[in-house]
């Protein structure tokens, strides 16, 4: 369960309305396994609890520039009243408006964060409703009581069970009871479905790129796939929070026929091999979801609080793991940015009952952990090794152990409280390579001799990462922003416009809403002209929008194109009917 604010806006009928209005795509784009790249990255920041403003600043200042593909914000929907950190994942409705900031705040967040390249990823709680014995009212002034959301949900919305969960080993009991007494709808009813879809597709027209579902394995899989084809882009990218354990009837696997899913067990095993030995690190993606299918973590706000995983608390440890976790090619990496917190039920810093106030590093009680030297660095390291294997595995039987990444990266990762000098045999080329985990502006580097091999010293509980974008002496320049321009022979009817879209920020992260316009100044041809990066490649369609968010989508495959060397591409297409 997870996050976020509060402040009166518009009636929800409003939002439902909108997020209804919006046309399901007649042929949306080629579904893609695991998180899709931003711009060719595809690290998530999870920021728990950091107010949309902070949030805004945050992707322009740090996030961007470290090479996050994209940052998971708390659940943004009205939530109870209270200052803990799980009333977040309490909705009273869809509006919003919570503890973190208005709708107003949230989307100038999302537009500041795609204007720096990174995609926000929402946490949607769509299990349940609030907890509540008597009538209450949410942070925006929302009334609800038992069984009852006055305009959205009665009685008959809400499964026939009423008490709590009490055997995780009963299926029924997981899907159709109650979570800690949080009301649970019934989410096999299409009324329901309906609701939910227009929740999601509200967000989806303010920019969202895809969405974490918190608490999926109570929700049977096919609900779910029901409500995601209900989308305006029902390919957007989503993650389940399913917390498997061994033996329990539910599993993450049940659920990749509509997206991905948490690998929990890929956690706990971090912190058993960081608490005993590390040398058995290489086989980690072992009998595990596949590695295309699995999002991965040190921890999260529910680990980190139910000792399940390693914590801040940690300290080196802690860094070391997410030095393995952004170094080693299973499953997309989620980087967890928290707050420090003395009791289960502790609230962001500075939390009341209606707001947070907005999140500050130079406040010790917030972590911060996408501003570690170690972490940034190692962001850079997992894009510049992207698609390599693993080469020159050595280990010394116990809790040192190093490795390659194809011809472009290696790390040597130090799990004792001595300092371990030896050579190490590299598949890198030749040359004087910044230390990533070292600094930030290569002041400690590397040398690798013509045979690859490298001596170093690895400080205790610490280690060393090189790859051959951070080189000493030759920073590579920033990739080159040229004009791609876009054409397409497409007739419209009186209203229809067209757009381009496509997997990147810049093209809208595949959301018809967040689309490039195109000119129609020499129709039958529409054009466009978008800023890409030198040699990215990317995939994109083209669609047809009129004023009332109908969308329809050109058929076939995702379109694939490269940006050439010095910026340049020039696209002549003829829409697809």
């Amino acid at each position: 369960m997870s996050r976020r604010f509060a402040r009166p806006l518009a009636a929800l009928v409003t939002t439902l309305t909108l997020g209804l209005s919006l046309g399901v795509a007649t042929t949306a784009p080629t579904a893609t396994a695991a998180t899709p790249p931003n711009g060719g990255d595809d690290v998530i920041l999870n920021l728990f609890q950091w107010t949309w403003d902070s949030v805004a600043a945050e992707c322009t200042s740090t996030i961007g520039p470290a090479g996050y593909g994209y940052v998971q914000v708390s659940p943004p929907q009205e939530h109870v009243q209270g200052s803990q950190w799980w009333t977040s994942y309490q909705p009273v409705s869809y509006r919003i408006e919570s503890k973190l900031g208005t709708r107003a705040e949230f989307a100038a967040m999302v537009q500041t964060c795609r204007n720096a390249g990174v995609g926000v990823i929402a946490d949607a709680v769509v299990n349940h409703m609030a907890a509540a014995s008597s009538t209450s009212t949410g942070v925006a002034g929302s009334t609800f009581g038992p069984d009852s959301f006055p305009g959205i949900y009665g009685y008959n919305d809400f499964n026939d069970c009423r008490s709590n969960i009490s055997n995780y080993g009963d299926r029924y009991q997981v899907q159709n009871c109650r979570l800690v007494s949080l009301q649970d709808l019934r989410t096999g009813s299409s009324y329901v479905q309906d609701r939910l879809a227009a929740y999601l597709n509200d967000l989806l027209s303010l920019g969202v790129a895809g969405f974490r579902i918190d608490a999926a394995k109570h929700i049977p899989a096919a609900d779910l796939a029901a409500v995601k084809s209900r989308l305006s882009n029902p390919n957007v990218f989503w993650v389940h929070e399913v917390i498997g354990a061994h033996g329990e009837p539910v599993q993450p696997s049940e659920y990749l026929g509509s997206g991905d899913s948490h690998e929990f067990q890929y956690a706990r095993d971090l912190k058993t091999h960081f608490d005993g030995q590390i040398r058995n690190l290489r086989y980690i993606g072992d009998n595990k979801l596949p590695s295309d299918r699995a999002q991965v973590f040190v921890d999260n706000h529910d680990t980190e609080r139910n000792g399940e995983t390693m914590t801040y608390a940690w300290g080196a440890k802690y860094t070391l793991a997410n030095t393995f976790l952004l170094s080693w090619p299973y499953g997309s990496p989620t980087v967890y940015s928290g707050y420090r917190f003395s009791g289960n039920d502790t609230g962001a810093p500075g939390a009341t009952s209606t707001t947070v106030p907005d999140a500050s590093c130079s406040n010790s009680q917030w972590v911060c952990t996408q501003r570690w030297t170690e972490v940034r660095g190692m962001v850079g390291f997992h894009n510049a090794v992207a698609g390599t294997a693993v080469t020159n595995w050595w280990d010394d039987g116990n809790n040192h152990i190093a490795y390659g990444r194809g011809a472009r990266g290696y790390v040597a990762i130090n799990n004792t409280g001595s300092a371990v000098t030896r050579t190490y045999q590299t598949s890198l080329p030749a040359g004087t390579y910044c230390d990533v985990v070292a600094s930030t502006t290569c002041s400690v580097t590397r040398t690798v001799n013509a045979s690859g091999q490298l001596t170093a010293s690895v400080p205790a509980y610490g280690s060393i990462a090189l790859h051959v974008g951070a080189l000493s002496g030759s920073t590579p320049p920033p990739a080159e922003q040229g004009d791609v321009s876009f054409g397409v022979n497409a007739t419209t009817v009186w209203g229809q416009n067209v757009y381009v879209v496509g997997n990147l920020a810049q093209l809208g992260s595949w959301n018809p809403a967040a689309g490039v316009a195109m000119s129609s100044a020499a129709y039958p041809v529409w054009r466009a002209v978008v800023d890409l990066p030198a040699g990215t490649t990317f995939q994109y369609k083209y669609v047809k929008r009129d004023g009332s968010g109908n969308v329809v989508w050109e058929s076939g495959a995702n379109r694939v194109a490269t940006v050439g060397a010095n910026g340049a591409l020039t696209l002549n297409d003829t829409w697809r009917p």
